[in-house]
């Protein structure tokens, strides 16, 4: 199972919110490049990276920052969401050095364009499936979508996405553990690899994930700047 570090960036900072609210963050770095390369460091193979500020205003807003970490830490794996909804902008990001795009709001409201982008980047396309009592949120989780997680999972494993990133909003910045049953039961929904988000504060929080057998990654941030989680340990875990 794979660990991703994750570096939620909001106006140029690395930060981290509660439920998604974007007046509830708390300010981890002004430099995300210093806990991006921390990460690297400490071992990790991948970052997930998310524009939050992006997210809500439908294009790409941290860009600077993101450029920051791909130049800080070169050769090292990163996905990325956040505002990314056209061609245009999935293929300038892997043009920069990403290594695969999530797509949110846009696999909701355009599943066509997912389709379209995974056949143009085959294995470099990721979905973010971000979940509120089960009901899919998008815009920066600002609105409700009417459909089920589970059913926009099953809509697009067809789809030729590289994995799906499932994020209980609830849990999500609140370190009171991942809705393990919830992801796991999507992962036994579908063929596609399926990464946990949300509430991942601790070494038996993994253990717990990686014990269902089908969960195939896990994102945790606040844990990690904290100090609730030693990266090292979790990676060592996660290998075992």
């Amino acid at each position: 199972m794979i660990l991703f570090p994750a570096i939620d960036l909001k106006a140029g900072q690395a930060v981290r919110l509660v439920h998604g609210d974007m007046d509830r963050a708390t300010v981890f770095s002004d430099d995300p490049a210093i806990p991006a390369r921390a990460f690297v460091a400490a071992g990790a193979g991948w970052l997930h990276l998310v524009d939050l500020d992006g997210a809500f205003a439908g294009h790409p807003v941290n860009g600077a920052a993101v450029e920051a970490i791909l130049a800080a830490c070169p050769g090292i794996r990163t996905q990325l969401g956040g505002g990314i909804r056209d061609m245009e902008t999935i293929g300038f990001w892997l043009s920069r050095g990403v290594s695969r795009v999530i797509l949110g709001t846009v696999a909701v409201e355009n599943p066509d364009l997912v389709r379209e982008a995974a056949r143009a980047h085959p294995g470099r396309i990721a979905v973010g499936i971000d979940a509120r009592a089960g009901r899919v949120a998008t815009r920066g989780w600002a609105e409700e979508a009417g459909v089920m997680a589970t059913d926009l999972a099953r809509d697009l494993q067809d789809a030729g996405v590289a994995a799906l990133i499932y994020t209980d909003i609830l849990r999500d910045g609140a370190m009171q553990g991942p809705n393990v049953a919830a992801t796991a039961d999507l992962a036994r929904a579908v063929s596609v690899p399926v990464i946990a988000s949300g509430g991942v504060s601790s070494l038996a929080d993994l253990r717990a994930l990686k014990a269902t057998g089908v969960i195939a990654g896990a994102i945790s941030g606040r844990a990690l700047y904290d100090g609730a989680l030693d990266l090292g340990q979790a990676l060592a875990a996660m290998a075992g």
